[in-house]
């Protein structure tokens, strides 16, 4: 059997245009003195390795220890320097300020409650230098409550030799919960499929709310869009994204 492990699966299948965009809205939203940047829950670091080849002092911060192994391997073939740095985002205190921090992915939704969201957006404001920035996107409740009850994607290889079965339920144990079942599955040799699962859950919150711990953290300007921009453009946006000031 070929076995590769989840983390390594979730960075070959993810959609790099999604990296793209959010280049994109990072570079169009940054003062233009921008030096250091904080990609939190950076993951594989596919964007840190985006935003380091642009000339930035980047640091990558992933509580996976897997996921910075293999942004490593990127900032290594892509012949760039980052900082990578496993921690936990509701505890910065190791880290210093910087000019800029960046969080995608939705990561926010996967902590266990506000409470925590609240002490990682304080954490935020702690480590931004003064007139720092900080951008980031969330799920909306309109995506765990409508789109996501149901859901379900389906992916093979050309090659036949992978295969992904994504399935979403709503999570009725909290407001605006979901449940995700994920499998991948790989081809040895044999001819046998290894499969690698995980059960990942997420919660969306209502943007009063969010507005009202941003503002709690410190941040004394908050700017809210859907689609990769500062403005609304859709009647029921599946995703926010932010852009705030310290």
């Amino acid at each position: 059997m070929i076995y590769q492990s989840f983390a390594q699966l979730y960075d070959q299948l993810f959609d790099p245009e999604m990296y793209q965009k959010w280049e994109e809205f990072t570079i169009k939203n940054l003062p233009a003195d921008t030096k250091s940047i904080l990609d939190l829950a950076g993951g594989s670091g596919r964007l840190g390795v985006m935003l380091a080849a642009r000339g930035f002092d980047v640091t990558v911060a992933d509580f996976s220890a897997e996921m910075l192994s293999i942004a490593d391997q990127h900032a290594t073939k892509a012949g760039v320097n980052m900082h990578l740095l496993q921690a936990d985002m509701r505890d910065l205190s190791a880290l210093p300020q910087y000019d800029a921090i960046t969080c995608y992915a939705d990561s926010f939704c996967y902590l266990a409650d506000a409470k925590a969201v609240q002490k990682t957006f304080n954490e935020i404001a702690d480590h931004l230098k003064d007139n720092g920035i900080f951008l980031f996107d969330v799920i909306s409740p309109y995506q765990t409550d409508v789109i996501y009850p149901g859901y379900m994607f389906n992916y093979e290889g050309e090659d036949h030799q992978r295969a992904f079965i994504w399935q979403s339920f709503k999570d009725d144990d909290v407001d605006h919960g979901v449940i995700h079942e994920l499998a991948f599955f790989t081809r040895g040799n044999d001819g046998r499929y290894d499969r690698v699962g995980e059960t990942h859950y997420e919660r969306a919150y209502e943007l009063p709310l969010l507005k009202q711990m941003l503002s709690q953290a410190g941040f004394n300007s908050v700017e809210v869009g859907s689609n990769f921009s500062t403005s609304i453009k859709e009647e029921n946006p599946t995703r926010w994204f932010f852009k705030c000031h310290k």
